[in-house]
């Protein structure tokens, strides 16, 4: 592992977020039925949170002497509420997984401050994956 190899993950991450921003937003303008209002809520709530995490990326990335990532990762289509509240749920562990594999790297280069923030973000991306779970938990097929 070195300073590049973490750039490089680090941009990953924050193609993963900026994805993640364009996820939510585009969910919440597609969320139909009864619980529309609340869905939609839920998906805009999220976007600060992401949006958070890409501008500390960016800007790590930028202080370790790398050039951030511009292209977000691509939202996965989904068509009912469903399979966007899935998707989001793959996401949010995708990112927890992601953030504690980044923490572990930043650790061994030394990098305590941005190993403590990564796992500040693998606690947020836990809440937001429990969330999404007690959702889906009774959510009709």
């Amino acid at each position: 592992m070195d300073k590049q190899t973490l750039i490089a993950h680090l941009n990953d991450d924050l193609a993963g977020e900026l994805g993640a921003i364009i996820q939510y937003l585009t969910y919440a303008a597609k969320a139909t039925g009864p619980y529309r209002p609340q869905l939609a809520q839920f998906f805009l709530a999220e976007i600060a949170d992401e949006q958070l995490h890409a501008q500390y990326l960016a800007n790590k990335i930028v202080a370790l002497g790398g050039e951030p990532a511009t292209t977000p990762r691509p939202v996965p289509t989904a068509r009912t509420n469903r399979e966007m509240l899935e998707a989001v749920l793959a996401a949010e562990r995708d990112a927890t997984r992601g953030y504690t594999e980044r923490a572990r790297e930043a650790d061994a280069l030394g990098e305590k401050g941005l190993m403590v923030q990564l796992e500040d973000m693998v606690r947020d991306e836990s809440g937001h994956s429990e969330e999404t779970e007690r959702i889906l938990r009774d959510w009709p097929l």
